[in-house]
């Protein structure tokens, strides 16, 4: 029960969050260059022509009317529909989201294994262990994931020809498939991700070895394997816990440039298209899924927070 009212609390306290989110939105989006009106009917027609069809996708209310149309709307479940295609924008979002999410997902997964097992690695080796987690971190910091992606399409797609080059296959048709033509892009994504989780749980582990408990249990005589997976890890958990969820967060940014490198049918390749069109409700739309997606990261790593740590529950 305890859980079920983090949740309902958190989410409650999400909607202002939400509301605040698309109405700052929707007025950047409106001082963007841009009108596609005239995208849409050309430079060649006359100016009746014009109006005609700013009228007709109701670009010629003032701005806060055409927000609160569109608020109207998205609390009746319509989001609206594109002004190029005429596509209903939940549509558009909801056969765009499982490419995102596969590819959301499977970054985290692949980081966060990765990133633990590395840092639990060089804390208990030290060394050159160490250095190279140093290493790793500062690489993954520095370099961009899209210039990342270019060099595995040049060597793991291009000359290896171990993966497809672009593309993305879904789970339904073929599996195996679909795994293929999501290595290249979880791997560019999840480079910076596992050098920072993989940081954080070093330091993490060596900083809970070094507090008094732990040293009266090793002192007892218990083995170091014991502390570290039985005491150490549980303590350690709550900032890596915190770390993934920022990690998660950040993916999602990523995977913008990420899915445009690969020609990945996403939101993130959708809502750079839309921005480049000005097509504000697939814009709305999308910053709208996007922000959800936020909103339940947090909502996990709250509960995440309420598992680990007792101090929360009594809290």
């Amino acid at each position: 029960m305890a859980i079920f009212r983090l949740a309902v609390r958190r989410l409650l306290s999400s909607a202002p969050l939400l509301f605040l989110v698309s109405a700052l939105t929707f007025v950047l989006v409106s001082l963007v260059p841009g009108d596609p009106a005239r995208t849409i009917v050309g430079q060649h027609v006359t100016v009746e022509q014009y109006e005609a069809v700013r009228v007709q996708l109701g670009l010629d209310d003032p701005l806060p009317v055409q927000y609160w149309d569109w608020l109207v709307g998205v609390l009746h479940g319509d989001l609206g529909a594109s002004l190029f295609s005429g596509e209903a924008v939940t549509k558009t979002l909801n056969d765009r989201l499982p490419v995102s999410l596969s590819l959301i997902v499977a970054g985290t997964v692949v980081s966060g294994i990765l990133g633990v097992a590395l840092g639990l690695l060089s804390a208990r080796r030290g060394g050159l262990l160490t250095r190279a987690v140093d290493l790793l971190s500062l690489l993954g910091l520095a370099v961009p994931a899209f210039w990342f992606a270019l060099v595995l399409i040049a060597v793991g797609a291009v000359k290896l020809r171990w993966f497809p080059v672009t593309g993305y296959v879904p789970f339904a048709d073929d599996p195996a498939e679909w795994a293929r033509s999501l290595v290249l892009p979880v791997i560019s994504l999840s480079l910076s991700a596992v050098a920072v989780i993989a940081k954080q749980t070093r330091d993490c582990v060596l900083d809970t070895f070094g507090r008094d408990f732990i040293r009266v249990m090793q002192a007892n005589g218990f083995s170091r394997r014991s502390i570290l997976y039985r005491h150490v890890l549980r303590n350690a958990a709550v900032p890596v816990v915190t770390v993934l969820g920022v990690v998660l967060v950040s993916l999602l940014a990523a995977a913008v440039f990420v899915e445009t490198v690969f020609a990945m049918p996403g939101l993130g390749s959708l809502t750079q298209q839309a921005t480049v069109q000005h097509d504000i409700p697939v814009i709305q739309g999308a910053v709208l899924y996007i922000t959800v997606l936020v909103v339940l990261v947090n909502l996990l790593v709250d509960m995440a927070y309420n598992r680990l740590d007792p101090r929360v529950r009594a809290a």
